[in-house]
């Protein structure tokens, strides 16, 4: 697949200029943003121009943190912005923070190029001017690109909607359930089958590279962690190490792979490089140690374990060789499911206190938990590449429904992602080129 390329056209912004949005703590209003459909004198690549700016819209918006301007009540057009630049009165009177606005041409080959100008209305200044050439079939990937671009230069944070989300996928329910994994954008739309239904598959895992799946398949009644490479879908099984092996996560250069082996009735926590096919026993069989995560600097794990008898299923973290284990979480409930924030100020988990469950966040030395979501059965949470919003999955009480949320680590802003079955096991994708 070729790549979109990418040109800077214009990036007007001094430091003193620098906008920032602190999205960890506080109220966040969002900003208001007005997105004028991308003109073209050509009418059938204009409808293109419109879809772009529709999901650009959509993209911004799903973040919590801009809020569009209606189209209705634009004072100029966006031929007019396109051929004559702004008018930024009639663009304040709208109450309008940011303008984006674009052109697209038609280019031989079936290629589209796009350009956008993103404007700071109150300043009446250019705030980034892209070009963005693709073939005309990938404007999608244009679009989220652009809203990247956007959120980036508005926040001062790495943009993640140009992302995938893999996710288990129920085909059908009761006795004989079966599941397969499943691809889509971020935004639900794309969907592809990764895996037939032919076998049980759970707890689907994205290598930092881009390039793998992780993820649990029965066979023979016994669980085994498979790889799936993403170009040409083969799949592989680490082998027969175990009585069963599970919770597979990748370290941060996708050469190796932590996960759960269960040896007389035990599981502890083993390594296994991918490379040199060589496991490494981390933890001892003497209790229930699962769920490892790897720290993103490569140098920590973080696991669940209920090796203190009295606490339950805590949160413990240990050096990569194993040692200098130590607890983490000492509040009441069962804790589980932590994955590290790929920024490494934050690890995520899911947590139960009686028939109640969470998601929350704690900082990697025990401090400063906050639960920011709840229900029925809120589990198995991940985190956006740049370590901002989280993915995980609920379970309705009523009619046992499963699909996927996103929520900001304020915990104020959650907006279910479309899946077109009941949906669990969730992962989101590094950035995609």
């Amino acid at each position: 697949m070729k790549s979109i390329v990418i040109f800077l056209v214009c990036l007007i912004a001094t430091a003193a200029q620098a906008l920032k949005i602190e999205i960890t703590k506080g109220e966040v209003r969002p900003d208001p943003i007005a997105i004028t459909k991308f003109y073209s004198e050509d009418s059938e690549v204009r409808g293109i121009g419109s879809d772009i700016a529709e999901v650009v819209g959509n993209d911004l918006v799903s973040s919590g943190l801009f809020e569009l301007t209606p189209e209705g009540s634009f004072i100029q057009k966006e031929e007019s912005v396109a051929k004559e630049g702004p008018r930024f009165a009639d663009w304040r009177l709208l109450g309008s923070r940011f303008l984006l606005t674009g052109k697209i041409n038609e280019e031989w080959g079936g290629k589209i190029t796009v350009d956008f100008i993103l404007y700071d209305v109150i300043a009446g200044q250019k705030l980034i001017a892209l070009s963005m050439s693709s073939d005309k079939k990938k404007w999608r990937k244009i679009a989220h690109m652009i809203a990247d671009a956007v959120y980036s230069r508005v926040t001062n944070e790495t943009g993640y909607f140009n992302t995938h989300i893999v996710y288990v996928e129920t085909v059908s329910k009761g006795k004989n359930s079966r599941k397969r994994i499943m691809r889509m954008d971020q935004d639900g739309e794309n969907s592809e089958a990764l895996t037939d239904s032919s076998r049980l598959v759970l707890t689907p895992r994205y290598s930092p590279d881009g390039q793998k799946i992780a993820y649990l398949s029965y066979m023979n009644n016994s669980a085994h962690v498979y790889l799936l490479n993403l170009q040409t879908k083969n799949k592989e099984t680490l082998g027969n190490l175990g009585e069963m092996n599970f919770a597979p996560r990748f370290s941060p250069d996708s050469k190796t792979v932590v996960m759960s082996l269960v040896k007389g009735g035990k599981s502890a926590i083993y390594k296994f490089d991918l490379e040199t096919k060589k496991l490494v026993q981390l933890t001892e069989h003497r209790s229930i140690d699962t769920s490892p995560c790897f720290s993103p600097d490569g140098t920590h794990i973080v696991f669940t374990s209920d090796r203190d008898k009295e606490g339950g299923e805590q949160l413990y973290i240990m050096d990569i060789n194993g040692g200098n284990v130590r607890r983490i979480s000492f509040d009441k409930g069962k804790y589980s499911q932590p994955v590290w924030s790929p920024r490494g100020d934050l690890i995520a988990f899911t947590k139960q206190i009686g028939g109640q469950f969470y998601i929350g966040v704690i900082g990697p030395e025990g401090t400063g938990e906050r639960l920011i979501a709840e229900g029925y059965l809120v589990e198995g949470a991940d985190w956006s590449p740049n370590g901002r919003y989280l993915i995980f999955t609920k379970e309705h009480a009523t009619s046992g429904q499963s699909q996927i949320y996103k929520v900001d680590l304020t915990g104020r802003y959650t907006q279910q992602v479309k899946t077109k079955k009941d949906a669990s096991d969730c992962t989101w994708s590094p950035l995609l080129k």
